[in-house]
């Protein structure tokens, strides 16, 4: 049987040294370590002299803490790295509903975005609308690449249900906008009585209904709503538009992110796929928190072996300890402690194949399992350098 292929090593250092790279956004399935990876991705491209903005929408808020800032919000922060270099640092967290209204307030004169920003249903639809999150991340997103400010934006994505929602966003927002609902309460009055009179009697049908199901209060918020955004509609299509095709051009990458582990790489397989058929380029695989036992000469069937014979056997020599002494105890415990740890590693190389064999062409790095969570630059750096310099397995 032939040996597993091994893949191609994803070098990032020669992704963020490649001055054309101006966005790489990081996805993949929660809990995977997107947020780490971003700022230790952002931080070694600023030590390498890009003028770096780090985009997050983690809310745990373990960004600001590892960079050293007491918080994060929608504006960019300059982060210090303490480290020369001709680049730079910044750092931000995304506020949905900031971002919304700085939309509103862009894009529709005084009064009318008062009363857009005052209005009740916009409230509920720019804080907690299904994909409203991640429209804003590609709304932010767009607004970032715009100011010309920083040569790469690192873009962390939102922790959805699915890696794939922030590629949706605009398709779901556009399906919104343009929903029956919606061409309804914005439908423009023509001429003639036939169609007046054929237009009131079915906005009575639906609007009693929706009375019935949502109260006449809430049925008025939203035709308020809908009567003063209706200028804006076509711009946030045109810049959802216009923002997924940034996407698809030479000069963004994505990584994707995943754990050793089915349900992850199972994910990251999917959106792999789904990358390549939305034609948008795709730098690699970062595969996180790999176990990795340092003394790989010593199998897990010889460590237990070992273990059972300390546990269950007098000493040879004439020693005058006997197996079951603290000494020989200990002993036993750690060669058991390296078997669970040998057999874990060959677990979660079998899992990481089945992927190299479906994609086998899609770069691979890896980062080792940390004793405790990233939580300041230092191990950021780390987590940068073994993403430059450490070779998947073969």
């Amino acid at each position: 049987m032939n040996p597993p292929a091994v893949p191609p090593r994803l070098d990032t250092d020669a992704l963020i040294d490649d001055r054309r790279t101006r966005i790489i956004v990081c996805c993949g399935s929660g809990g995977v370590g997107k947020t780490t990876a971003a700022a230790a991705i952002g931080l070694r491209a600023a030590e390498r002299g890009r003028h770096v903005v780090v985009l997050t929408v983690d809310p745990a808020r373990r960004l600001a803490q590892a960079m050293g800032l007491s918080y994060l919000d929608n504006i960019p922060r300059p982060v210090d790295t303490g480290f020369p270099s001709d680049g730079s640092l910044h750092a931000m967290m995304l506020d949905m509903k900031r971002t919304f209204d700085e939309i509103v307030e862009a894009h529709a004169d005084p009064d009318r975005a008062a009363q857009i920003l005052a209005n009740p249903f916009y409230q509920s639809l720019s804080s907690s609308f299904a994909g409203t999150q991640e429209y804003m991340a590609m709304e932010k997103l767009g607004q970032l690449y715009r100011t010309d400010e920083w040569d790469l934006i690192v873009v962390d994505t939102p922790p959805s249900r699915s890696a794939l929602d922030f590629l949706d966003a605009p398709q779901r927002l556009g399906r919104f906008l343009d929903g029956r609902l919606i061409r309804l309460l914005t439908a423009p009055a023509k001429p003639g009585r036939a169609y007046m009179k054929m237009l009131t009697a079915g906005f009575s049908l639906v609007t009693g209904t929706l009375t019935k199901v949502l109260g006449a209060q809430v049925l008025k918020d939203m035709q308020t709503f809908v009567t003063a955004f209706d200028t804006m509609f076509g711009g946030f299509r045109e810049r959802a538009d216009t923002t997924y095709r940034l996407l698809q051009t030479p000069g963004t990458e994505f990584i994707v992110l995943a754990a050793p582990e089915p349900d992850a790489l199972r994910e990251a397989s999917y959106f792999v796929e789904r990358l390549a058929g939305e034609r948008m380029p795709l730098a690699g695989l970062i595969l996180n928190r790999v176990h990795i036992p340092a003394a790989t000469r010593l199998s897990a069937a010889r460590s237990i072996a070992a273990a059972e014979t300390l546990e269950n056997h007098e000493m040879p020599n004439g020693t005058a300890e006997s197996a079951g002494s603290p000494r020989y105890a200990l002993a036993a415990g750690v060669l058991r402690l390296h078997a669970e740890r040998m057999q874990l590693a060959v677990r979660e190389r079998r899992v990481a194949e089945h992927f190299t064999a479906a994609h086998p062409t899609v770069p691979v790095a890896e980062v080792a399992a940390q004793p405790e969570d990233v939580h300041d630059l230092e191990g950021l750096r780390a987590i940068g350098l073994s993403l430059a310099s450490r070779p998947a397995r073969g």
